[in-house]
């Protein structure tokens, strides 16, 4: 059999690998500017740009996104070629792919630092970007199955499986999600509402955790651990049964994000199953990695590479017990809105994709510039400086999110609530500050990381295009004798694709048209009315602001909740939310039934200067609110787009709209006037306190027996 000389594309792992390095400080960064902002409002610099609500999404967009993103695919573009015995499909779509990327990231922190967002956790970027987005992971898929078809080996390694089903899920994920209505370049809403988007949303988000931060980086965990330790993987069935029941289990377990919710209780239950049933195939795949290592232990102790990536896998072991145990509904009574869910999340974040992410970067950069790394020691003290940073930033917060749920849900023997919610903000700043010292270590390491790396490039000489050869892969794959099931599916790469597709499509699909098409799901309540046009605009301020970060609008049925807020939350209460605001942390209290709870006059001065209203508050003031003014051209716009998602305007009230909106404008401020402030009623201020008015307002005076219908 002839064999073939090739070349091995490094240059697009290089630049990967650049990227990494960039966006790990500045996405951490903005994460430590959004830690202090928690217990130092006056970092903010009265600047709308650094506060909290729009610091804290680009953090996580460029954690998940730049700094991961480019993890995965750094990763995947060394190893696929490796495993495929051939260079990657086009160098041209390599360059695009690398580019594109770049650009989505620095547009996105842009455009978020700005102030347009949609409002959904982990998928704040607007309409055009979301197009991009998708060109690009297009772009990414062909150069991905190019390579694989055209590969020199017939067996597609597990490693790509990973690749293949990530690949496929994200994109079906991102599509779905991204369903939107635009009203201008950077303002759309979405196309779902209140139940249904919570329940499209949650889907994305927990599985964009899952097939973003998981399964693309078990595929690097079971190419780069058995290269780092020298040995094979512990079990190629074990392998299958990970990957399988993985990808077809982890779909389903959205809804756990949404327990005790107003989402239908047969969907939050189907939630809870699924979700423990993924401890089996994520400890199986936990454990395959570990046991991979047995034998050479003596080489961990040695090897920082190895170090890192046993960390990594442990914390990925934790996580993927922890988040299960989260969704017992027991359990999420307790760690929902706290602090608890902060703390595991960046278990995963800092020691899955971080630890893993080190690791790799360890391994990789001595192979292609072809020399061995500068200092073992100086890896070492990152790896150690790195895990106490991980132990200081969770630990605080695990305490911080059980004293959060004990304060909030403790009574006085008269049966009243015995804390404030703001002392049960001010009792954990210790915690956060605590946590913000971890951050600020475990960025330091990566800084230590970087230097190593660079010292390392400096001593080897960089192989663009590495050599190798390797027989071409016969036009017919031929087999020998009896051959295992799995084989078959293995040598076909669009079969795997299809198949993976069929098993990650069958749990979406199954809880969303239930849910969309059964009336009973989201009863409707006749008292429910739409937002006036004034309320829209200081709704979307309130979105801008990212104030979903901090303050969620969802009462559970809980009796201190209850007994704090007022009555429980419905399901028909927000079928006129594009998107829903049920938020997912509360810093603040929940806002739910806020409307009419204050004069206009308290909302006036505690956006202008949270702590005049409530000493010891750590929001930050929004000066930019009164300065200002209300675009009323758009008005009639955004009562068009939302006409088109079913909002019941009448017929030609867009031309009336801006009438209604300076009507009640004029109101508030001569409400102000009466509290002696004075104020145009042309400032974004008076929208947003005609929003935070409006909060609750429309099932306060009905009957709870009459609310649904």
């Amino acid at each position: 059999m002839q064999v073939e000389k090739f070349y091995y594309d490094n240059k697009t792992v290089k630049w990967f690998a650049y990227a990494v390095l960039f966006w790990c400080i500045v996405g951490m960064l903005a994460g430590l500017w959004a830690s202090i902002a928690l217990f130092y409002p006056k970092i903010n610099l009265g600047l709308p740009a650094t506060t909290f609500g729009r610091m804290r999404p680009v953090h996580t967009n460029a954690v998940i996104f730049a700094f991961v993103g480019n993890g995965i695919f750094m990763g995947v573009y060394y190893s696929l070629q490796r495993l495929c015995k051939a260079r990657m499909f086009s160098d041209l779509l390599s360059k695009i792919h690398f580019w594109g990327w770049q650009a989505i990231i620095v547009v996105g922190a842009i455009s978020l630092w700005a102030g347009a967002t949609t409002g959904k956790e982990y998928a704040e970027l607007e309409w055009p970007i979301d197009i991009a987005i998708t060109i690009v992971w297009v772009v990414f898929g062909i150069n991905i199955f190019g390579t694989i078809l055209k590969r020199r080996e017939s067996h597609l390694y597990v490693a790509i499986w990973f690749y293949i089903a990530t690949w496929v899920t994200v994109a079906m994920l991102h599509i779905v999600n991204s369903f939107e209505l635009p009203v201008s370049l950077f303002k759309s809403y979405s196309w779902y509402a209140g139940v249904q988007d919570a329940l499209v949303q949650w889907w994305y988000g927990h599985n964009a955790v899952a097939f973003f931060l998981t399964t693309p980086y078990l595929g690097l965990m079971y190419y780069f651990l058995p290269k780092a330790a020298n040995r094979p993987v512990y079990s190629y069935r074990l392998s299958i049964i990970h990957f399988w029941a993985l990808i077809f289990i982890y779909i389903w377990a959205g809804p756990h994000h949404l327990l005790y919710t107003s989402l239908p209780d047969w969907a939050q239950s189907l939630g809870v199953v699924f979700s423990i049933m993924l401890i089996a195939p994520s400890w199986g795949g936990m454990l395959n990695g570990l046991f991979t290592l047995r034998g050479a232990w003596d080489k961990v102790r040695e090897d920082p590479v190895l170090k890192f990536l046993v960390v990594a896998i442990t914390c990925y072991g934790m996580a993927t017990f922890e988040g299960p145990m989260l969704s017992l509904k027991n359990v999420n009574a307790i760690s929902h809105f706290t602090d608890w869910t902060i703390a595991h999340v960046h278990i995963g974040a800092l020691g899955w994709n971080g630890f893993l992410t080190f690791g790799i970067l360890y391994w990789l950069i001595p192979k292609m510039w072809g020399t061995t790394l500068y200092s073992k020691k100086l890896a070492g003290t990152h790896f150690w400086i790195g895990t106490i940073g991980i132990i200081l930033y969770a630990l605080p917060l695990y305490w911080a999110g059980f004293a959060q749920s004990m304060m909030w849900k403790t009574f006085t023997e008269e049966g009243q609530l015995k804390f404030q919610f703001l002392e049960t903000v001010t009792h954990i700043i210790p915690m956060y500050v605590t946590r913000s010292i971890g951050g600020t270590l475990y960025i330091g390491s990566a800084f230590i990381m970087i230097y190593n790396l660079r010292k390392t490039i400096q001593q080897g000489s960089f192989m663009a295009n590495e050599a190798a050869e390797a027989p071409a892969l016969p036009k017919q794959i031929l087999t020998h004798g009896k051959e295992y099931w799995h084989r078959w599916i293995e040598k076909r790469p669009m079969q795997m694709l299809v198949f993976s597709l069929i098993a990650v499509a069958i749990g979406g699909i199954l809880e969303m048209i239930p849910t969309f098409l059964v009336k009973s799901n989201v009863p409707t309540i006749s008292s429910v009315k739409p937002y006036t046009p004034l309320e829209l605009y200081g709704r979307d301020i309130y979105v801008r602001e990212g104030c979903y970060t901090c303050h969620s609008q969802m009462i559970r049925p809980f009796r201190d909740e209850v007994a704090r807020y007022g009555e429980y939350s419905k399901a028909g209460e927000f079928v006129y939310d594009h998107p829903f605001q049920w938020g997912s942390k509360r810093t603040g209290p929940d806002l739910a039934r806020e409307g009419g709870k204050y004069p206009d006059s308290w909302h006036y001065n505690h956006m202008l200067d949270p702590q005049s209203m409530s000493p010891g508050s750590i929001m930050p003031s929004y000066d930019w609110l009164f300065e200002n003014n209300i675009d009323t051209t758009s008005t009639g716009a955004k009562i068009r787009a939302m006409q088109t998602l079913g909002v019941p305007y009448p017929a030609g009230y867009d031309s009336q709209a801006n009438k209604a909106l300076l009507e009640q404008a004029s109101s508030i401020s001569t409400s102000l006037k009466a509290d002696k402030i004075q104020t145009k009623h042309t400032k974004e201020i008076i929208a947003l306190i005609a929003y935070l008015q409006r909060l609750g307002k429309d099932i306060k005076s009905v009957p709870i027996a009459e609310t649904v219908k």
